[in-house]
């Protein structure tokens, strides 16, 4: 068992003065952007202020102290910029602490519930913080119990829910030196968080948080429970289950009263657990270290499939019988072979049976129950026989009443309704976005953070999958395709969608420069930035810019300083940020996900469909030095340059919201797509269309080089094809393309709806009934801690 004595658990106090000192230190500031190493600083700072009160009760006491006054002062000095980073820091402080008064949580339940008053999104984060501190009044100690159990999988009836956090990361970002730097924080993570390593331990510091939140000082004695807890060993389950009923049953009664039943509750289980000789009641607190949650670390190659690792995750987790899985029920659900995973959108092909499926046309002697059966077994078994050796369609009473399980072509009325809700909660978000095809929203600004008013709220969903990618724009958009894969699978056979709710969180990490790359090659390249939806995302959220987007400069850092000095001691920043990261990090910000068709000028090979989400590159291989010449160069109109013949139809969006169709033919060497905006002062939700040269002007068409864009089609006039690249993947790219065809994707929530519809309808395509109020547009939402602050 761990240790908790003063000597190894409680740091030295520190002076209020120094903590205010420290608060100030880490706030964002206006000059943060044009100073990229402040922001490195303040995010290592900030790290350093929680590693110094973690252990300290008297220093986290203070910290919350020092932090509530700051928020008031910024409230009266309307300074608004630095309100949520604070209040975010406030409630990490709040967890962590052992022992709150009651005036202090008065204090800051007060201030939150004035923010409810503020415009978004501080009126979002007001209002979700304003429920928790009314709750943890009543209840104190219950957030830290509540994300202890489910970050660290203890099992419990009384509170069923869990967490995990999944980090992928680009392989093509993350190779040489990068990969020793995260596995050795990880294994730092693991041996430093107070030893926390077993269940029973983290049991253990469930109790003693809870006890100490609740008695408090004058009725706990934190030295003999602690010792208690560890004489107990394998025995303390059975208190730490008590302990979750009494507080889980408090929140059921809606914490009616003063009180006094959870302390006496508690108060005779501390007496339980504390014997005669050591039931000394009043003595000094110690606080509870938070565990960092559970995390996987994994490479995303082309051979790991997300999806199947949150199903085994779902398996090995056996919270109750609803929702345990064993390895062919997943595979039957996610509809590939035990042994050989196949894409979701393969063909699948089906097997004639040539029997009549009636029990008394059998032969004599044949077990009807053996043929019939459809188990998992039979099923695995089929699998197996289908890819190694097909049966013989000549073969006498081969396969004769042998039933394949069963694909499901389109969901149930359930399903159906599970996506509704999904997609109609999306649309209270989002305000309507339009879909492929169609109408737009009567807005193009960008929507973030959830809705206050949530009319269809989503099913309670016993599983938490936090996905954290690590990055550039490349595997941002492998993020968006895989999800809009997903999407699509779910709409078909619905699995995870009634299981498990997604988080999605990004790390902007660029590759590190190659210093041997000669200084004239891909010389554009040094002006273009390649994190641009980590760009995006640090100048709409500054407390993300302190703290994630200066996450991966630090992360080249610690590589160099790592292989300067091998033997240096490693601390876990990395895995702390990421913990401080998804636990803080409430607000989405929703980024449309767009469909592309691309039409190869081989006739014989089929068109392909994809998706992208930040970038779209066309580039003719012939005039390929020609585009990279004159990109730092000031535009020439397409008279002076040479170039294919191109045409192009889009549809042009307005801030009016009065789109207009257009029509043109240009010449030029290349174009891009952009999904991303370049500045906050152009941030608009639709797409970029930014051409090599600048077309002619004539009279019916004023010359413009940059076009906003909600759809497009282009295709090549001349004999010559061209090159498509997708968010700037080399894997994704794409050559001798005669066409594409570019708009906002649907989403299978959407699609179902309406294909209900028409089969009652036929004849109408409008929007009718639900299909009205749901989003069309699929919306990749990545979360930030404040979503857009304006």
């Amino acid at each position: 068992m761990y240790s908790m004595e003063p000597t190894a658990g409680c740091s030295p106090a520190v002076p209020q003065a120094e903590l205010y000192r420290s608060v100030q230190a880490v706030l964002p500031r206006e000059t943060d952007n044009q100073q990229p190493a402040g922001c490195f600083n303040k995010g290592m700072l900030r790290w350093t202020l929680h590693k110094k009160v973690r252990n300290n009760p008297d220093n986290s006491l203070s910290l919350v102290w020092v932090l509530i006054k700051e928020l008031e002062k910024a409230e009266r000095c309307d300074s608004r910029k630095c309100i949520i980073p604070l209040l975010h820091t406030l409630m990490f402080a709040i967890i962590q602490t052992a022992y709150i008064p009651d005036e202090l949580y008065k204090r800051v339940y007060d201030f939150c519930k004035r923010l409810l008053t503020y415009p978004q999104p501080y009126c979002s984060v007001g209002l979700s913080y304003t429920r928790q501190m009314k709750t943890e009044r009543l209840i104190p100690g219950l957030m830290y119990q509540r994300m202890v159990t489910a970050e660290q999988r203890l099992k419990s009836e009384h509170y069923p829910f869990q967490e995990r956090v999944f980090i992928l990361a680009d392989p093509v970002v993350f190779s040489g030196s990068l990969i020793p730097v995260l596995f050795g924080d990880f294994e730092a993570s693991a041996s430093t968080s107070a030893g926390f390593l077993s269940p029973l331990e983290h049991m253990c510091s469930v109790v003693q948080h809870s006890m100490q939140a609740v008695l408090g000082a004058d009725q706990c004695h934190w030295q003999n429970l602690a010792r208690a807890l560890r004489d107990k060993g394998q025995d303390i389950e059975p208190y730490f289950q008590e302990v979750l009923a009494i507080l889980e049953q408090s929140v059921e009664e809606g914490g009616r009263g003063d009180g006094g039943a959870l302390r006496s509750r508690l108060q005779h289980l501390y007496g339980e657990i504390v014997s005669d000789t050591d039931s000394e009641r009043g003595g000094p607190l110690c606080d509870c270290p938070l565990p960092n949650p559970d995390m996987s670390f994994h490479l995303w190659t082309e051979d790991l499939d997300i999806w199947r690792e949150l199903a085994k995750w779902l398996r090995s987790s056996g919270v109750s019988e609803q929702f345990s899985l064993n390895q062919e029920q997943e595979d039957f659900e996610l509809g590939e072979a035990p042994c050989d995973p196949m894409p979701s959108d393969m063909t699948r092909f089906s097997v004639m049976s040539d029997d009549s499926g009636i029990e008394r046309d059998l032969p004599p002697g044949t077990d009807p129950s053996l043929s019939s059966s459809l188990d998992t077994s039979s099923i695995s078994a089929s699998w197996e026989q289908c890819k190694i050796s097909p049966p013989s369609p000549r073969e006498p009473d081969s396969g004769r009443l042998s039933r394949r399980g069963g694909i499901k072509l389109k969901p149930s009325a359930k399903d159906g309704v599970v996506l509704m809700q999904d997609t109609l909660e999306d649309h209270a978000n989002l305000g309507g976005n339009g879909g492929r095809g169609g109408s737009r929203g009567a807005t193009l600004q960008r929507r973030a953070g959830a809705s206050s008013m949530q009319n269809f709220p989503k099913q309670q969903r016993h599983f938490t999958a936090r996905i954290v990618i690590m990055g550039d724009d490349r595997v941002v958009g492998r993020l968006a395709q895989a999800y809009y894969f997903f999407r699509k699978r779910e709409a078909r056979r619905l699995f995870f969608t009634m299981k498990v709710n997604l988080q999605f969180y990004y790390i902007p990490v660029c590759a590190a420069p190659t210093p041997t790359s000669p200084a004239k090659e891909n010389l554009h390249q040094s002006k273009e930035d390649f994190c641009s939806l980590g760009s995006y995302l640090s100048s709409v959220d500054p407390w993300y810019n302190c703290n994630i987007k200066s996450l991966g400069s630090t992360i080249h850092k610690l590589a160099n300083m790592q292989q300067a000095n091998p033997g240096r001691p490693k601390e876990p920043f990395i895995s702390d940020v990421i913990s401080y990261y998804v636990r803080s990090g409430q607000l989405p910000v929703y980024f449309t996900i767009y469909f592309v068709k691309i039409t190869f000028t081989n006739m014989t090979k089929d068109p392909v469909e994809d998706v992208f989400l930040t970038h779209l590159e066309i580039e003719f291989p012939e005039f390929r030095q020609i585009s990279a010449s004159i990109r730092d160069k000031p535009k020439k109109s397409s008279g002076e340059i040479c170039g294919a013949v191109v045409s192009m139809n889009y549809k042009k969006v307005t801030l009016s919201g009065r789109d207009v169709d257009k029509g043109i033919s240009v010449r030029t060497s290349g174009a891009q797509i952009c999904g991303i905006p370049s500045s906050q002062a152009e941030d608009l939700n639709c797409l970029t269309l930014t051409l090599n040269e600048a077309p002619v002007k004539t009279k019916s068409n004023a010359a413009q080089s940059k076009i906003r864009i909600c759809n497009i089609k282009i295709r090549t006039l001349e004999s010559r094809s061209f090159n498509l690249t997708l968010d700037r993947d080399s894997r994704r790219t794409y050559r001798d393309v005669q066409s594409i065809e570019v708009s906002p994707c649907l989403d299978p929530g959407y699609c179902v709806q309406k294909a209900m519809r028409s089969k009652f309808n036929l004849g109408e395509d409008k929007d009718a009934g639900l299909s009205k109020y749901m989003s069309k547009a699929l919306p990749l939402p990545i979360n930030t801690f404040a979503g857009i602050v304006n």
